[in-house]
């Protein structure tokens, strides 16, 4: 792990102080686990449940609350089976370009 992977990993630990255990750890176990090129972790809700010993239930549960409150964005949906990553508001990156007049 290279010191801007630490770095930004520290930094989404910082961004997420007000949530609770279990979101943090939805939120954390996505930052860290290998996306594609889009970001997107190509890793099932129910095997990533298992990696952290939570129930695929709760993990779902948690997962939602995420989503909602704009932390995860759910990039790629298979069948029925929904693929998510990071959004701008959890990797504090801006991904809007500023607008600006024409001269």
């Amino acid at each position: 792990m290279s010191s801007d992977d630490k770095h930004r990993l520290l930094d989404v630990l910082h961004r997420t102080a007000g949530m609770t255990a279990n979101q943090r750890l939805v939120v954390m176990l996505y930052a860290m686990h290998p996306a594609d090129r889009a970001g997107t972790v190509i890793e099932t809700g129910a095997k990533l449940a298992e990696l952290v010993g939570m129930s695929p239930t709760v993990f779902s549960r948690t997962r939602r609350q995420v989503v909602e409150a704009g932390w995860l964005e759910e990039s790629e949906r298979l069948a029925h089976i929904s693929y998510y990553r990071l959004s701008a508001k959890c990797t504090g990156e801006d991904v809007v370009v500023p607008l600006r007049r024409a001269t």
